[in-house]
């Protein structure tokens, strides 16, 4: 253990101020106008970083920015308009991308919607499973070429400790026949997990670089409570438990260890250190067996692909199915 990670265990484990110097690495943050998004591009900012603010809504990405150079006017920030629930809108984000960029350090997944009345996207898709998992599926197959242009890039894909009680429902994906809310946000942070876990198998099977790193901020207060839901879910997690959540720079923790640490490790899932992985400094933590088997996990991947039309390339080393498919 070196002796700045005895200090740090002494100050209460990995925090902000232990991110590497990050200048001249760049990152898009998906939903970085708010909540965990913000959190993490003023704590990549801070260390040096160029971030890219990909938003919906421009003017609150706008809002955003000056909200972070107030404090930090030396912060290298742009705004990009991304709607994720919107695969055309994904495709321009990432066509106007690499028409600027040559490369990219860093994309962190993180936008998200929670439990909102049944809705369809732009392509007619389930909302929270267009835009928490097909949007953000779309996006980095997209940028790959980007991501691997770049020296230890991370895709970083940010999940919930609901994964490890959901389901997917391949025969009923856009909740057509049955919708619950939760149950579909939970099938959405699921499908997140088994892509991130997958992306890492795949990667690794080409001898590609670039890490898919895995986290989940705990229970953190943020805007993703009570934006969509309604009725008890927005009574329950909006104000009755409210007390209990950590702050949005607390929450951020696991996805900038994620994306910046370098003892993170692809396939790894990170997530709080403290009681049942509420909140706390981050760590690695247990990733549910089902996002980790494969057959689940091509049979989404396929899914993935079918719905966005977006195909992965690896290079020349090619991924097998599972026996049996």
């Amino acid at each position: 253990m070196t002796q700045q990670h005895r200090q740090q265990s002494r100050q209460g484990g990995w925090n902000a101020a232990s991110i590497p110097d990050q200048s001249g690495r760049v990152y898009v943050v998906t939903g970085a106008n708010s909540g965990l998004g913000l959190a993490t591009t003023r704590a990549l900012a801070r260390r040096g970083a160029h971030v890219i603010l990909a938003v919906r809504d421009a003017a609150k990405g706008r809002r955003a920015v000056a909200e972070i150079t107030t404090g930090q006017p030396e912060a290298s920030l742009e705004v990009r308009p991304l709607d994720l629930a919107d695969l055309d809108s994904v495709r321009a984000f990432a066509a106007d991308l690499g028409a600027d960029r040559a490369r990219l350090d860093g994309l962190i997944n993180n936008a998200g919607v929670m439990a909102p009345p049944r809705t369809l996207s732009a392509q007619g898709h389930e909302l929270q499973f267009a835009a928490n998992h097909l949007g953000h599926f779309a996006l980095t197959g997209l940028l790959l070429d980007l991501l691997t242009a770049g020296p230890d890039s991370r895709v970083v894909t940010v999940t919930s400790t609901n994964h490890r009680q959901a389901d997917l429902f391949f025969d009923d994906l856009s909740g057509e026949r049955t919708y619950a809310p939760m149950a579909f946000y939970n099938q959405s942070k699921l499908a997140g997990a088994v892509f991130g876990h997958e992306l890492h198998r795949r990667l690794t099977a080409a001898g590609s670089p670039v890490r898919s790193v895995l986290a989940h901020p705990g229970y953190t207060a943020t805007n993703l409570q009570t934006a969509a839901p309604t009725g008890l879910v927005k009574f329950l997690f909006g104000r009755l438990l409210k007390p209990l959540a950590q702050s949005p720079d607390q929450g951020a923790l696991p996805q900038l260890y994620a994306a910046t640490a370098p003892e993170a490790r692809s396939g790894d899932l990170i997530g709080p250190d403290g009681m049942a992985e509420l909140r706390g400094a981050p760590k690695r933590v247990r990733l549910a067996p089902r996002a980790k088997d494969e057959r689940t996990a091509h049979r989404l991947w396929d899914v993935s692909e079918q719905l966005t039309d977006v195909h992965f390339t690896f290079g020349a080393a090619s991924v097998q199915s599972p026996s049996g498919d």
